[in-house]
């Protein structure tokens, strides 16, 4: 029993970096390409659009982002570093 909550602790840890890493990579594209959508991020980086959309909305919660065009379709926003 002990083994088992120890691997899902791990495995939550796992996730949550992988999640982490995925934010900064999203972040590090961003940052070199203002202006950029989503779907075309998700390309750059090999990610799916879900999981980008995800990065790009924790971001933006985390005010490192910013939505350039806001009423376009989730995957035809834009984004850009937040001032």
């Amino acid at each position: 029993m002990c083994l088992c909550v120890c691997a899902a602790g791990l495995f939550g840890e796992d996730v949550v970096r992988r999640e982490h890493r995925q934010d900064v990579v999203v972040l590090a594209h961003v940052a070199a390409h203002p202006g950029t959508e989503t779907r075309a991020i998700a390309r750059a980086v090999g990610a799916p659009e879900r999981v980008v959309t995800r990065n790009l909305t924790r971001l933006t919660e985390q005010g490192l982002v910013a939505l350039v065009e806001d009423d376009a379709h989730p995957t035809l926003r834009s984004y850009r570093l937040a001032s």
